[in-house]
C-alpha cells in the first residue's frame, strides 16, 4: 500500500469554484485527493490534469443521496482510505428574490445541498477521519450565515446551519485531534453566482463589475493556510470580505 508523505484530502464539490482552485491548490503541494462532484466528464479531466503533480482518486457523488454516498465511501481505494483533511465545498444559492417570490423547489434544492449533503458526507466520514492522529473538517460557509440581507432566505439559513453545526461538531471533537473551521467568504466571483442568477450573464455583470471581488483561488490560499496550521491550533471561524464590501446600515421602512 502506498504511504503518502502528505495528509489525503477530500474535496467535495471540486468540478468548478471554490473546490476547483482548492483541488489545484492542494494538488500544487502534493498532497493526494479524492475530489467529488456530480459532472463525471469535467471530474475526469480534473483528475487527469491532476494527476501531473499528484495521486487522484475521483469519484461521481451527489451528496444529497445518503446511499451514494455510502457506496462512495466504500469504494475508495485501500490506499486512500486515511482522509485526514475534508472540505466540505459542495454547495449551492439557487435565486435571489425575495422569499414571496422564491421557488418552493429552489428552497428544497438548498437545503438538499447545503445542509443535508453536508451532512451526509460528514457523518459518513467521521470514523474514517476519528483514526487520524490529526483531522481537518473545513466546511464552507458564508457570510449569510451571520448577516441577513434581502433574498438571502433558506440560503442564509442553511449557511447557517453549516457555521453551527461547525462549532458543535468543534466541541463534540475536542481534545480528539480532530479540527473543525467554518470558513465563510462575502462577494465572490465564481460559476457559483452564475447558477445563483439561473445563467442571467447581465445580472452577474452587475453585481460584480468593478467590485475586485474574492477569487477562487484566494478562498483556496485561506483552505491550505488553515490545513497547514500545527496540529494544537484550531481555527474555529473564518470570515472574509473583499475590501470593496462592508457592512451598512439597517434598512428602516415607512409604515403604510
Amino acid at each position: 500500500m502506498t504511504v503518502y508523505l502528505n495528509p489525503i484530502v477530500l474535496i467535495t464539490g471540486a468540478t468548478s469554484g471554490f473546490g476547483l482552485a482548492t483541488a489545484k491548490k492542494f494538488a500544487q503541494h502534493r498532497y493526494p485527493l479524492i475530489i467529488t462532484g456530480r459532472r463525471e466528464e469535467r471530474l475526469k479531466a480534473l483528475s487527469e490534469e491532476l494527476e501531473l503533480l499528484t495521486d487522484v482518486f475521483y469519484y461521481s457523488l451527489d451528496v444529497r443521496d445518503s446511499e451514494q454516498v455510502a457506496k462512495f465511501i466504500e469504494a475508495i481505494p485501500e490506499n486512500f482510505k486515511q482522509v485526514s483533511i475534508l472540505v466540505n465545498n459542495a454547495g449551492l444559492a439557487l435565486g435571489a428574490s425575495s422569499a414571496a417570490e422564491a421557488s418552493l423547489s429552489d428552497w428544497h434544492t438548498m437545503i438538499d445541498t447545503n445542509v443535508t449533503g453536508l451532512v451526509n458526507v460528514t457523518h459518513g466520514l467521521l470514523p474514517i477521519l476519528q483514526e487520524q492522529k490529526t483531522a481537518s473538517i473545513i466546511n464552507l460557509a458564508s457570510i449569510a450565515a451571520n448577516w441577513a440581507y434581502p433574498g438571502s432566505h433558506v440560503y442564509g439559513a442553511s449557511k447557517a446551519f453549516v457555521a453551527q453545526f461547525s462549532r458543535n461538531l468543534r466541541s463534540d471533537f475536542a481534545g480528539t485531534g480532530v479540527r473543525v473551521t467554518s470558513l465563510e467568504p462575502g462577494l465572490s466571483e465564481s460559476e457559483f453566482s452564475l447558477v445563483r442568477f439561473k445563467g442571467d450573464q447581465d445580472k452577474y455583470d452587475q453585481i460584480y463589475n468593478g467590485t475586485n471581488a474574492i477569487q477562487p483561488e484566494d478562498i483556496a490560499n485561506i483552505i491550505f493556510w488553515i490545513a497547514e496550521q500545527p496540529a494544537h491550533i484550531n481555527i474555529n471561524s473564518l470570515e472574509v470580505m473583499p475590501t470593496s464590501q462592508a457592512w451598512d446600515n439597517f434598512k428602516i421602512v415607512k409604515d403604510k
